[in-house]
């Protein structure tokens, strides 16, 4: 049996709550499927940044690098400004270990209710560059107090980047419903947008059996609230993806259901798993957290390590505790974080027991 090394770091606010949750059901179903997963945790983060003045240790990339899979919580803090938590955790993380790939399923889910009137299943995936575009580290800020003060932001787009990215997509499509959705906004962004139109389009040919729509960014904003399911994979740049996913999420219920995976699709270094949710300091410490996102995000790392069965168990349970009414107060329940979770553990060794006797039922 191999030993898989997961590096946790749960982070801050309601990381604290959701990864212990999310790891008893990978213990279970581990167990169950005679996985060997080895938890290290890392107690990195902003109380770590307030004791120490870095959010990590200076050889914390290396100590990670040491495992096959990082399992991460939030991070972010009031006491701690957001580019100090961001740039000193996760995008080194994401940059250092090439994860170019951040891929965040959307999907309706039986027992939540979706704020849309509209009844059609939305079962979508979002493919979000991660590595370059507009989250470069390119610019800068000068005659800082003056009235004149200025800042300068780079947006770079690479054709590697690009290419590697609408590959990645263009796979899944192929492999799904055949529709591939890049987001642009190249009728007022002159030089970067044409750039990745071009370098999209020229990619996407290569899969003859997938549709291209190429479609302006705030369009596709409003096409995503008015008819999601419409939609089988979107491709987008670092921002409009970010964007895109946390609106996907949230016309499917609530945020807090919505995993991501970082990834290096080379497997070259280990990628990240998290919920797309942040820390959410209003409610840490109250028991009232979702854990949904961040038991999806273990199941995407399942499926990643290379075992889809137990990856599908996972989801099967915690979508059939959510069918049953379990659901935490985002999503409309009254479970609590632990409750919730209890019934997930209930509900994997359910079905466990239904694989092993599938016994037909009488047939009158």
């Amino acid at each position: 049996m191999s030993t898989y090394k997961i590096a946790v770091i749960a982070g801050d606010g309601i990381g604290k709550e959701v990864v212990p949750a999310a790891i008893a059901c990978l213990d279970r179903i581990a167990e169950v499927h005679s996985l060997d997963l080895e938890f290290t945790y890392f107690d990195w983060g902003s109380e770590y940044y307030l004791q120490h003045g870095r959010m990590m240790p200076v050889d914390g990339l290396e100590q990670l690098a040491a495992h096959h899979a990082i399992f991460l919580g939030a991070v972010g803090s009031p006491e701690v400004s957001d580019a100090e938590s961001l740039w000193g955790l996760l995008i080194p993380i994401r940059r250092e270990f090439q994860q170019y790939i951040n891929l965040r399923p959307v999907k309706t889910l039986d027992g939540v209710t979706s704020p849309l009137a509209a009844k059609d299943p939305i079962d979508l995936l979002i493919v979000r560059e991660n590595n370059e575009g507009e989250y470069s580290e390119v610019g800068g800020r000068m005659y800082r107090g003056l009235p004149h003060e200025s800042a300068v932001q780079e947006t770079i787009f690479t054709r590697l980047g690009v290419t590697r990215v609408t590959r990645y997509a263009a796979g899944l499509a192929a492999s799904r419903r055949g529709h591939l959705t890049s987001a642009t906004k190249s009728n007022g962004i002159v030089h970067t947008m044409p750039f990745w139109d071009e370098v999209v389009e020229e990619t996407a040919r290569l899969y003859p059996e997938v549709s291209l729509t190429s479609e302006l960014v705030d369009a596709l904003a409003a096409h995503l609230v008015l008819r999601p399911w419409t939609f089988d994979v979107i491709v987008a740049s670092n921002l409009f993806g970010d964007i895109l996913s946390d609106l996907g999420s949230s016309v499917t219920g609530s945020i807090g259901l919505a995993p991501s995976a970082n990834l290096n699709p080379e497997g070259d270094f280990p990628s990240l798993f998290e919920p797309v949710h942040g820390s959410a300091p209003d409610i840490a410490g109250k028991g009232l957290a979702n854990p949904v996102g961040q038991i999806w995000s273990g199941a995407m790392m399942l499926e990643h390590l290379g075992h889809p069965e137990a990856a599908d168990h996972l989801q099967a349970a915690f979508e059939s505790a959510l069918r049953e009414g379990f659901g935490t107060r985002d999503v409309g329940g009254t479970s609590s974080t632990a409750e919730f979770t209890a019934a997930v553990l209930s509900a994997i060794d359910a079905l466990a027991a239904n694989q092993a006797d599938p016994t037909p039922s009488p047939v009158s």
